[in-house]
């Protein structure tokens, strides 16, 4: 029997802790679903389809990676896929308690999930796509060392893609 997981989130954007949790759950399993999360209600500052493509961008070169999106709860997306593990990323104490609570409810919800968590790697601690979003509104991109500045928290090959009006 396959090992499926699923990492979800909003991806807004993709940055490279996402890509090292990504990277090391899909060596540790046979299918992983990297499943950015729709939400109408939220207002994010990449498109859909902007998203979807930065991570599909950034994740290519793994072939046992996959790159969907959802509207919905994530435990129906696993249930569809047939997905028993759900991957999460830890950076601090702050996102054990959030992350507990989380893996709880969907364990309720669904009793087959497993929630999975993967510590951030030192040199991630400090990345978060909320510092991105701040670094690109303040107008990061444009200033003549803007694209080494954001290859510390985004993968290289995206940065062109990453235009916030």
């Amino acid at each position: 029997m396959k090992k499926i997981a699923v990492f979800a989130g909003s991806f807004d954007p993709f940055t490279l802790g996402h890509l090292d949790i990504v990277k090391r759950a899909a060596a540790l399993f046979d299918e992983l679903y990297v499943l950015l999360a729709v939400n109408a209600s939220k207002k994010y500052s990449l498109s859909e389809s902007a998203r979807i493509e930065i991570v599909k961008k950034s994740v290519e070169n793994i072939p046992n990676v996959m790159v969907e999106s959802f509207d919905g709860l994530t435990v129906e997306f696993m249930k569809r896929v047939g997905a028993k593990f759900l991957v999460r990323g830890i950076r601090g104490s702050a996102d054990v308690e959030y992350e507990q609570t989380v893996a709880w409810n969907n364990k309720n919800l669904y009793p087959e999930c497993e929630t999975i968590f993967l510590s951030s790697v030192p040199e991630h601690l400090m990345v978060s796509s909320t510092v991105v979003r701040e670094l690109l509104k303040v107008g990061i991109a444009k200033k003549s060392d803007g694209n080494e500045i954001l290859a510390k928290y985004v993968p290289a090959e995206v940065i062109p893609l990453l235009t916030f009006n």
